[in-house]
């Protein structure tokens, strides 16, 4: 009995957490939520739902947050893959400038990484602390540099102007250096011990052991460039190399139901990505807390 009674009382202290957690989830997954009953609403229902928003205040009438379609109807979907080629065009940049970014950071950060973590060289704590000083400023503060070098190379006004950026980024290199850090010394000497060149233990040794650190980067790069609003503004005038996160039709109450299906399309990808990563980029963040990283 003490002990059923025990059980009960704390069953009863957690009852505040898990409700206080139960909001939070809740508040955090309310906008998918939101996102995707608007897109399953026609166009009527839509303007019936957010009134004088739907028409860019012009109209009479509250809006009401759209969780229930009534009657679901995949017209705002079709009107997007059918009738709207500039979505087409804005998708495959997306894509093209986050596959690009994603490459030129694998190519360029993890040799960088694997160098700071197992190489002993003078002034290598000092250039790990520039990574981390550029990884701390805002694109505001090497805005204006990217832009004057983009520009001396003639990159200015196209797709390169935002990878080459991109692939040199300094959070790559942070977070895969931790992992390179945690491999054990006896693993990469016995390798040298055998014979085996830098170069070889690096491909052989450091990549298959630090690959939890990569796939956490590729992560992490895929939700910023998948994403990307401020650079693309800056760097390209010519809105056909814009991407995806740049594609907002006017709101309108004829075509509120896009605004809704092209942002759950363009969410698609980054839940995929984040389903299949999650556990990497959970390990990612628990390396880069590590004291004795």
């Amino acid at each position: 009995m003490a002990s059923e009674r025990g059980r009960k009382g704390s069953g009863l202290r957690r009852l505040p957490a898990s409700l206080l957690l139960g909001a939070a989830v809740f508040a955090a997954c309310f906008p998918l939520i939101v996102l995707a009953a608007g897109s399953l609403m026609d166009a009527a229902e839509l303007a019936t739902v957010l009134g004088g928003a739907a028409d860019g205040g012009n109209a009479s009438g509250f809006a009401c947050v759209p969780l229930f379609p009534g009657h679901p109807a995949l017209s705002s979907y079709a009107g997007v893959l059918l009738d709207e080629p500039a979505f087409h065009v804005l998708f495959r940049n997306s894509a093209t400038v986050t596959a690009c970014v994603l490459a030129g950071q694998m190519l360029a950060a993890t040799p960088a990484a694997w160098a700071l973590a197992r190489f002993r060289f003078p002034g290598r704590n000092a250039l790990f602390f520039v990574y981390v000083l550029l990884m701390a400023l805002p694109f505001q503060a090497v805005m204006l540099p990217n832009y004057l070098v983009a520009s001396a190379l003639g990159l200015d006004g196209s797709l390169l102007a935002v990878i080459l950026p991109g692939a040199f980024a300094a959070l790559p290199v942070f977070v895969m250096r931790h992992f390179f850090a945690g491999i054990p010394d006896h693993v990469v000497e016995a390798a040298r011990l055998d014979g085996a060149g830098e170069a070889r233990v690096f491909l052989r040794i450091g990549v298959p052991l630090g690959a939890p650190g990569l796939m956490a980067a590729l992560v992490l790069g895929f939700f910023e460039y998948w994403n990307l609003v401020e650079q693309p503004l800056a760097f390209l005038h010519d809105p056909a190399l814009w991407p995806l996160s740049l594609f907002q039709p006017a709101a309108t109450a004829e075509n509120m139901g896009l605004l809704f299906a092209s942002a759950a399309i363009a969410a698609v990808p980054a839940v995929l990505v984040f389903l299949m990563g999650k556990d990497h980029l959970a390990a990612g963040i628990a390396a880069t807390t590590r004291k004795d990283a």
